[in-house]
């Protein structure tokens, strides 16, 4: 028995989640700021609709993030890489840059940001998974599924690649207009599609063989 590994398996969940609670913390508290900041959110315009669309989507990201990382850290027991460690930072600059490019005029930017988080939380998704399949202490989530193949990711590369495409003709065109509505409400959709995936697979871990739900 390493002694080293056990001790870094007990504690990093906690090590983690604290960090990201900070980043998570500090994400927000940026998200206000900008809800205080900007007089014609409380208009009724074409703009403040646009924005408050925009806003939730941001407030999604957000919450979502903390659910990959709370539920894999819930469900799973693994040996963490530096990287790990890594990943919380990386991903609270790519959530400092989608707060500061709200706003009407840097939709296509939001976007392209929009799409990155939505690309690394699914990458630090699939890398904490692919170590917890290597610990025997998770089998009995990972007897009942089959290997991830790059099948498995085209939805989300789909989703990655559509909401970079967006941007870009956003950025490009400079259109506020329906096109820029359009991609903010399919980002709200893939994100809610994205809690049902979190939601299916928490059920799956919460849930024993036979189908009865563990107490």
């Amino acid at each position: 028995m390493n002694a080293m590994r056990d001790r870094a398996k007990e504690h990093f969940p906690t090590v983690l989640l604290t960090l990201l609670s900070i980043v998570q913390a500090l994400a927000l508290e940026l998200l206000w700021s900008h809800l205080h900041e900007v007089d014609y959110l409380s208009e009724l315009s074409w703009i403040a609709i646009l924005s408050w669309v925009q806003i939730a989507a941001t407030f999604l990201g957000i919450i979502l993030i903390w659910v990959v990382y709370a539920s894999n850290v819930m469900r799973f027991r693994w040996v963490p890489a530096t990287s790990e460690s890594v990943f919380p930072f990386l991903i609270g600059l790519v959530e400092f840059m989608l707060i500061e490019t709200l706003g009407p005029g840097d939709i296509g930017l939001w976007l392209t940001f929009m799409a990155l988080v939505f690309g690394l939380m699914n990458w630090v998704a699939w890398a904490s998974m692919r170590r917890a399949r290597l610990d025997a202490e998770n089998d009995a989530f990972f007897s009942m599924l089959e290997p991830a193949t790059l099948r498995d990711f085209y939805p989300a590369i789909a989703i990655v690649l559509g909401l970079a495409s967006a941007g870009a003709y956003v950025l490009i065109s400079g259109d506020q207009g329906l096109p820029a509505m359009l991609a903010l409400l399919a980002a709200n959709g893939v994100l809610v599609w994205q809690f049902y995936d979190a939601a299916h697979y928490w059920e799956v871990a919460v849930t024993d063989i036979e189908g009865d739900r563990i107490q």
